[in-house]
């Protein structure tokens, strides 16, 4: 962080026992993605998102718009309004 100036930074948190070990994963806030283009739209500002998977839907759908490149099958499926290059992957 030093080397960034200390920027502000909005991160999960990793857990590790006394060996080193990652042993959890802690979420900063749940829905991260859709709550930050949340906020963006608060600002008026127009969003553009891109995601790649499942975990990205919800950003992708509060977006003005939302393009999503993925193989994953259930995604295409699920999903069919959010456009993207999917089928030539």
């Amino acid at each position: 962080m030093r080397q960034l100036g200390w920027l502000t930074l909005f991160c999960h948190s990793l857990e590790a026992d006394a060996s080193g070990m990652l042993v959890a994963y802690h979420r900063r806030m749940p829905d991260q993605k859709r709550e930050a283009v949340q906020r963006f739209k608060e600002l008026k500002t127009t969003i553009v998102a891109a995601g790649d998977s499942y975990n990205d839907t919800a950003m992708l759908g509060e977006a003005h718009g939302g393009i999503c490149s993925t193989r994953q099958e259930n995604v295409i499926r699920e999903f069919p309004a959010i456009p993207g290059r999917r089928s030539e992957l």
